[in-house]
């Protein structure tokens, strides 16, 4: 598996990211660490959790694979923000709960230091300088190597790179945003920004939930009886087939099955393959419940799509572009 720079920074990662938020599902910690084998076996090295994921399960399920293993050869990420508990100050990213946060993330995963510390989500009620000076001193303090964002905007990830810089404060070298075929919105701002600033974009959710993979097509009513979108509607009534049984998902969908047959590749290999090559991305997160779900989205490595087949998808992927986006465009292109 290619190791790319996160980013602007010397830390390189695998092209591909293992994802553990499924590990805290309660489908058994043997096969968990199996999937995390089968990762490192192909060559990968970048595994990314956040402490919200089963209230820490999933930490703690990475931190006992953890032991006995070399950690130097691992990246290991994960995440802060999100409501860890019930007190007034469990979800900030609050000077009050970022500290005891990573000291408790140290602690179940069961290393001295995180590779990779992300703000899950912008805090609106917390200045950006207290978020910034904190996460600042857990880098000189050595608990904390690089730091990240994810669900944040572009006005809010620039600002925070300013503050950094005026106070030579350590700045974000990642963003993880939802990225993928049926969602590309990132580059209307996004994807150009973290470029200008040398972020690496860690893109989650590259599959759309299996809408990418191939397993649903246009004939179908309804979500097959034992998948993902079943096994949703059939816990909480989420009615999200629906929501995406429109003309805009089977375009997609028909684009990525007609070149994955040709690539002779699957259709999640193939919306993989075209997310990895996008601008300023270092490494899509793939989850996984079984080594061999996992074993398939490795596939993804090791070949290219063709431009012919990479316009074909951003032909049948775009959607039209809200102001001011959609006027800069067409001056540009005009230019």
């Amino acid at each position: 598996m290619e190791q790319r720079n996160l980013g602007r920074t010397g830390l390189r990662v695998s092209e591909l990211c293992l994802g553990t938020m499924i590990f805290s599902d309660g489908d058994g910690e043997r096969e968990a660490h199996r999937v995390l084998d089968t990762f490192v076996e192909a060559g990968g090295t970048f595994i990314d959790t956040a402490d919200m994921y089963g209230r820490g399960v999933s930490e703690e399920v990475l931190g006992r694979w953890l032991k006995g293993r070399r950690r130097d050869d691992l990246v290991i990420a994960t995440k802060v923000w999100a409501r860890t508990g019930e007190g007034a100050n469990d979800s900030s990213l609050s000077r009050k709960h970022v500290v005891p946060a990573v000291e408790a993330s140290l602690r179940r995963l069961g290393t001295d230091h995180i590779d990779l510390y992300q703000t899950h989500m912008w805090d609106r009620t917390t200045p950006v300088e207290e978020t910034l000076s904190t996460l600042d001193s857990l880098v000189r303090a050595g608990k904390v190597r690089y730091l990240g964002a994810s669900n944040i905007a572009p006005s809010r990830l620039q600002k925070a790179q300013d503050v950094a810089r005026a106070h030579g404060w350590e700045p974000y070298s990642s963003l993880q945003p939802l990225y993928n075929l049926l969602h590309r919105e990132v580059e209307w701002e996004l994807g150009t920004l973290c470029a200008e600033e040398g972020l690496g974009i860690i893109p989650f959710s590259p599959l759309e939930g299996g809408w990418l993979t191939g397993k649903y097509r246009r004939s179908m009513p309804a979500a097959p009886e034992g998948s993902r979108e079943a096994r949703r509607r059939d816990a909480a009534g989420d009615q999200s087939w629906g929501e995406r049984d429109t003309e805009e998902t089977w375009r997609v969908v028909d684009a990525l099955v007609a070149v994955a047959e040709e690539a002779r590749r699957t259709p999640g290999q193939v919306a993989l393959r075209w997310l990895m090559d996008r601008q300023a991305v270092a490494a899509p997160i793939v989850g996984a419940r079984t080594a061999e779900q996992l074993t398939e989205s490795l596939g993804a490595s090791g070949w290219a799509l063709t431009a012919e087949q990479v316009a074909r998808l951003d032909a049948a992927s775009a959607r039209p572009v809200p102001y001011p986006y959609d006027w800069i465009n067409s001056v540009e292109g005009r230019v």
